[in-house]
């Protein structure tokens, strides 16, 4: 449904964005984790045509981003970070026009997503509170039926009950058929709803992913009773082993990464004489911080 090849933008100051290839199958949700200067919200503005790209191309349902820019946003639908509506319209006026506006827009969907969110649509938007305002822009554009959906930080501003809800909403757009893409800094989420996801740092992709890979994914605290300078040293872990932090110290603590199912790795941890171990599923923190906050290994 998505397919972005060696995409790059280039400022005057910076590069924004450097060769950056996604695939996203129709009917996924697609998580995208950056900090902010990442590139994120550049490509979502390359793949609407509101930018020009230096070099690379992007499609969407077969649709060229830069020279067919219209018709792949009637295939679209949009809620960027900053949503901006009109403060005179009451809520209900806002949610027409913009149903009314958009060629897939369907305003009885809309006045639904309303009615699950607990949105008053009696009061101006002037008088709502922020969060009361992002409530009112993903009602618009979760009342859409387009193919695809952009979704800039989607529970922004909103409290965890309303977040649920809104994670319930994006599960049943890809029940029905429909592709998301998902940026969020909240990893939690993008654990809980996305079937894949791509990091970027400092305008690369820098890790793709399927999140079932999870599963096999687990984080490892313990204690070494002897020395194991040699089993321990990074170029000398078995396949699927990595270190978390910093090689054993003094006091012998130890923290490492292992992929792939448990029993590949059970004889080998049987043999080093571990102590208050501690085996549990790393999560999706453990590989964003391989990416973005976490330091090298020292090399023993």
């Amino acid at each position: 449904m998505i397919e972005i090849d060696r995409l790059t933008k280039v400022f005057p100051s910076h590069r924004a964005l450097n060769a950056c290839s996604l695939t996203i199958p129709a009917g996924t949700v697609f998580g995208l984790l950056g900090p902010n200067g990442a590139g994120k919200t550049t490509l979502i503005r390359l793949l609407l045509g509101f930018m020009k790209p230096t070099s690379g191309r992007a499609t969407i349902n077969q649709l060229d981003c830069q020279r067919q820019s219209v018709a792949v946003r009637r295939n679209v639908a949009y809620l960027p970070a900053e949503a901006r509506l009109f403060r005179g319209m009451r809520a209900a006026q806002v949610l027409r026009f913009f149903a009314e506006l958009h060629p897939a827009g369907d305003h009885p969907r809309s006045l639904e997503v309303a009615d699950r969110l607990e949105l008053d649509l009696k009061r101006r938007v002037l008088f709502m509170s922020t969060g009361m305002r992002q409530k009112l822009a993903i009602c618009c554009v979760m009342g859409c039926r387009t193919p695809v959906l952009i979704l800039d930080e989607p529970t922004a501003n909103l409290d965890p009950t309303v977040r649920h809800e809104i994670l319930e909403l994006i599960r049943e757009t890809r029940q029905r058929g429909q592709t998301v893409l998902f940026s969020s800094h909240v990893l939690s989420e993008i654990e809980e709803v996305c079937d894949a996801l791509a990091i970027l740092r400092r305008g690369e992709v820098v890790h793709q992913m399927q999140l079932a890979a999870l599963d096999s994914l687990h984080h490892l605290r313990g204690r070494t009773t002897r020395p194991l300078a040699a089993e321990l040293r990074p170029d000398n872990l078995p396949q699927g082993v990595r270190w978390m932090t910093q090689p054993a110290g003094a006091d012998g603590a130890i923290e490492l990464e292992l992929a792939g199912p448990l029993e590949r790795h059970v004889g080998w941890l049987g043999e080093l004489s571990l102590s208050d171990l501690k085996i549990e599923p790393a999560g999706l923190k453990s590989v964003y911080a391989r990416y973005h906050f976490e330091s090298r290994p020292a090399t023993p």
